[in-house]
């Protein structure tokens, strides 16, 4: 019986926090042991607090992780609960992706202020987002578009929906279902059509390399499946050196132990793409994506990348 309190790291957002409670009810079931188990340790990352550029701009994705991982290398927390798509795909060293819980919904949403699909926004309307992935997508369906930076919560971004700040907005279908919201959403988007982020719909759990409490505890709910897709789409995700500054999308389906890979690189602006499949057994996921990476790299030649990077 543990008797001593798992101190659970997470980011202070609503999603993230719902995340975190999903992570403690896994634990709570699948151990048997009380909600005063455990403890949910919000930590401000520098993700949360820089609002008025994009994550691009202002250092990728590692600025949703660095403090909590921080407190974890320092062992103020036992354990991190992150959303996948923020992961960089290096970790700090002593530190490894410990477990993943079954993958939600992968797709993306659309919300319209006064429209109920993208193809349905004015000609030249403002569509808001800081995703440059969702940015290129929507370019590349609507070039007539007007993509506006918007940063923030769901909850957040939303709102500034309801301000004018923009016609429509885009978000993860999977972090409107853990909210309770996914009747905000006016069109779910079809993921061959637009293709998610890659680890989009995963929360993950981080811990610290050997430590013998926490990763025998963290395994007992780890969901394979999603892990051997994640490994295969972190693995593409390396070969092409990924960050937020990179439109990159793609999706691992696992079917037994069978797994298909498609990815697809696309520039800002949406008007050159290139796409690249891959399939194999899942015990051979890391290999899968990391040759899909290295294919669709040669595929598109250095003066893609060059030339936006």
């Amino acid at each position: 019986m543990q008797t001593d309190v798992v101190k659970i790291g997470t980011r202070g957002s609503a999603l993230a926090l719902a995340q975190a409670a999903e992570t403690r009810a896994r634990l709570m079931a699948a151990h048997g042991l009380p909600e005063e188990a455990f403890e949910i340790v919000v930590i401000s990352t520098s993700g949360d607090r820089i609002q008025d550029r994009p994550l691009s701009q202002a250092g990728g994705k590692g600025l949703f992780t660095k403090e909590i991982e921080e407190a974890l290398i320092d062992g103020r927390i036992d354990l991190a609960v992150h959303s996948s798509k923020d992961m960089p795909t290096v970790l700090p060293d002593g530190l490894e992706i410990s477990a993943f819980l079954e993958r939600e919904d992968v797709r993306d949403a659309f919300i319209g202020r006064s429209v109920t699909s993208l193809k349905h926004l004015p000609q030249g309307a403002k569509l808001g987002t800081s995703s440059l992935r969702r940015q290129a997508l929507v370019l590349r369906l609507r070039p007539d578009l007007d993509v506006c930076m918007f940063r923030g919560n769901v909850q957040t971004r939303l709102r500034k929906l309801e301000e004018g700040v923009a016609e429509g907005t885009l978000l993860a279908l999977a972090g409107l279902k853990r909210l309770g919201m996914a009747h905000v959403a006016s069109e779910i988007m079809d993921p061959e059509r637009f293709p998610p982020a890659l680890g989009q719909g995963a929360i993950c759990i981080e811990s610290r390399i050997g430590d013998q409490r926490i990763g025998p505890m963290v395994a007992a709910i780890h969901h394979a499946a999603t892990g051997f897709a994640l490994i295969c789409e972190r693995a593409f995700l390396a070969a092409l050196d990924g960050s937020c500054r990179t439109p990159i999308a793609g999706l691992a389906r696992v079917e037994g132990d069978a797994l298909r890979f498609s990815g697809l690189i696309l520039t800002p602006d949406g008007r050159e793409t290139h796409e690249i499949g891959g399939e194999g057994r899942t015990v051979d996921a890391a290999r899968i994506g990391a040759e899909a990476g290295a294919a669709i790299r040669q595929k598109a030649g250095a003066r893609f990348f060059d030339s936006w990077t």
